[in-house]
C-alpha cells in the first residue's frame, strides 16, 4: 500500500475535477504571479499543482504518478522510517519547480501556469536514479529509464529556450533536478547504487 501517493493522486483528481466546471475555484488555485506578488496568497505556489488544464493532462500526469510514485513514497518510507517524507518531497517539489517561472514572470499580469508536472518530473526522475535501466512507456513506447531522461533533459532545455507551445518546460527541469538532489540528500549512498546500476544494464518493465 502507497497510502499518501493515492491520497494526492485523490486529491489532485477531485480538485481538477471541481476546477474544470468552477471557473472561481480555478482563477483562486492556479499560479497567477500579481495574487502572490501583490496579495501574498503564497498557497498558490503549491495548489497550482493540484488543478489541471483539461482530462488529458491530468490523466498524464496522475498516471505518471501511479505508476512511480508508489514505489518512491515505499523507499523514502524504508530509508527515514516516516510517512511525511514523501508528502513533504511532493510539496516540496511544487514548489521548488515553479518558482523559476514565479521569479521570471512575477510582474507578469498574463501568465498563468498549472499542473503537477513539475512535482511529477520529480517523482520519476527519483526513481530513474534508483532503477536507470528499467524500461518504462513513453506514450507506449519502451524505453530504458535512463535515455528517457537525457531525452527528456535535452527537449526540455530547447523547448523552454525556444517556447511558443504553453508548456512550462521549466517547471519540468527544475522538477526532474529536485527529485535527483532530494534523493541524495536524503541518502547519498543512492549516489553509488546510480553508478553500479548504470554499469551493469539489465531491463525490466517498472511495478
Amino acid at each position: 500500500m502507497t497510502p499518501v501517493n493515492l491520497l494526492l493522486i485523490a486529491i489532485t483528481a477531485l480538485l481538477s475535477w471541481m476546477a474544470f466546471n468552477n471557473r472561481k475555484l480555478a482563477d483562486r488555485l492556479i499560479l497567477w504571479p500579481p495574487a502572490v506578488d501583490r496579495h501574498r496568497q503564497y498557497d498558490r505556489l503549491i495548489t497550482y499543482g493540484f488543478v489541471h488544464a483539461d482530462w488529458s493532462h491530468l490523466i498524464f500526469n496522475m498516471i505518471t504518478l501511479f505508476f512511480f510514485g508508489g514505489q518512491i513514497e515505499k523507499v523514502m518510507l524504508l530509508l527515514t522510517g516516516s510517512w511525511l517524507t514523501y508528502p513533504a518531497f511532493y510539496l516540496g517539489a511544487l514548489l521548488v519547480s515553479i518558482l523559476p517561472s514565479y521569479l521570471k514572470n512575477q510582474k507578469n499580469p498574463n501568465y498563468l501556469s498549472l499542473g503537477a508536472s513539475g512535482a511529477v518530473s520529480a517523482v520519476l526522475f527519483a526513481f530513474i536514479l534508483l532503477s536507470p535501466w528499467t524500461i518504462i512507456l513513453v506514450f507506449f513506447i519502451p524505453a530504458p529509464a535512463i535515455i528517457y531522461a537525457v531525452f527528456y533533459v535535452g527537449y526540455s532545455i530547447w523547448m523552454d529556450k525556444r517556447g511558443g507551445d504553453r508548456i512550462n518546460h521549466s517547471a519540468h527541469l527544475a522538477g526532474a533536478a529536485f527529485g535527483v538532489i532530494f534523493m541524495l540528500a536524503m541518502q547519498p549512498a543512492i549516489f553509488g547504487h546510480f553508478l553500479a546500476q548504470l554499469s551493469n544494464p539489465t531491463f525490466g518493465f517498472g511495478r
